[in-house]
């Protein structure tokens, strides 16, 4: 499978897997920003993608950023016929700013491919072991 990536400016850089075994393609910023504690803003990557149908992009955290600056991301949810810019919505979970570079890499992309269910309302639910059993359900172990 291909996938086309344009760039929308000429500093953007083209996502790529920086392991062999890497799931997902790490995506950056072309923009430079201050993300204040508990603030939250689209960040433009400078990209567009054109990928086949049948198929989702998924933009999920960057492990570093998550566990050492608080940084996760929000919505990132692409489906095949989007051709505009990719913007990563990005949360500051921390207590203190944090200054996102130009070029830096902010999140990943997961490319996965997507199964449509026929939807049938019904009634009853099935029976299972677990029925109803929410958060916690499970117990300890």
């Amino acid at each position: 499978m291909k996938i086309q990536i344009k760039k929308l400016c000429e500093d953007a850089i083209i996502p790529r897997y920086v392991r062999e075994n890497d799931s997902a393609m790490d995506i950056c910023s072309v923009e430079e920003y201050e993300l204040k504690p508990g603030e939250r803003k689209a960040i433009k990557t400078g990209i567009a993608i054109s990928f086949p149908t049948g198929n989702v992009i998924l933009i999920k955290d960057r492990s570093g950023l998550a566990a050492k600056k608080g940084i996760t991301t929000l919505a990132g949810v692409i489906d095949p016929d989007y051709r505009g810019e990719y913007l990563v919505v990005l949360l500051n979970t921390s207590s203190e700013s944090v200054k996102i570079e130009k070029g830096e890499r902010i999140a990943q992309i997961l490319m996965l491919p997507i199964i449509k269910p026929e939807i049938e309302e019904v009634k009853e639910l099935t029976d299972s072991k677990r029925g109803d059993g929410g958060f916690g359900s499970s117990g300890k172990f």
